[in-house]
């Protein structure tokens, strides 16, 4: 089974330091729709794993996010693709759970859930922290320059073997070698 993980925010649409609290305010990255629906035609399973921690911080809801989620699958299937499923933390930072990126808990379930170990999965973040969580469950860490990347990359200390690429369609480019 071919897997990808990925991040929501900063990967897949628009990140904002004011969080995505809305579905207007969800707004799909150029290409990043066009580069999951290759993925899911060449058979992968694609996987979403984000912190959301403005639920904790009650900046939106619940049934907000789950529309925010729609709105992605809905944007998505336009073009052809299909997530396979969204892991969600709706903690905040301070919370102590272990599904908070980049604590291993979400990646731990995506294991689970695939029955599979997760040894040289790819995983796409744009903080530090999703490539933690990424490289502490022995996924391969690759990092877009979108979203919060640049500032990522600019800090350093990313886990040793990290892929740097300018978006998710460059790096689904090279995945699938260009078809």
């Amino acid at each position: 089974m071919k897997l990808v993980i990925l991040d929501r925010d900063g990967v897949i649409n628009e990140d904002s330091d004011a969080y995505i609290k809305s579905p207007a305010e969800w707004q799909a990255i150029p290409g990043s729709l066009n580069a999951i629906a290759r993925l899911s035609r060449a058979g992968w399973r694609v996987v979403v794993a984000t912190n959301q921690s403005g639920v904790a911080r009650g900046y939106f809801s619940m049934e907000t996010l789950n529309a925010i989620h729609a709105k992605m699958r809905r944007e998505l299937a336009e073009a052809g693709g299909h997530l396979d499923a969204i892991f969600v933390c709706t903690h905040g930072p301070d919370d102590g759970c272990r599904c908070r990126k980049p604590e291993p808990g979400m990646f731990q379930d995506i294991a689970c859930r695939y029955d599979i170990t997760l040894d040289n999965v790819p995983a796409v973040g744009d903080s530090l922290r999703d490539l933690q969580a990424a490289a502490s469950q022995g996924c391969a860490p690759w990092l877009v320059r979108t979203g919060k990347g640049l500032r990522t990359l600019e800090k350093g200390g990313l886990p040793p073997g990290t892929q740097v690429r300018d978006n998710l369609a460059a790096i689904v480019d090279e995945w699938l070698g260009g078809n």
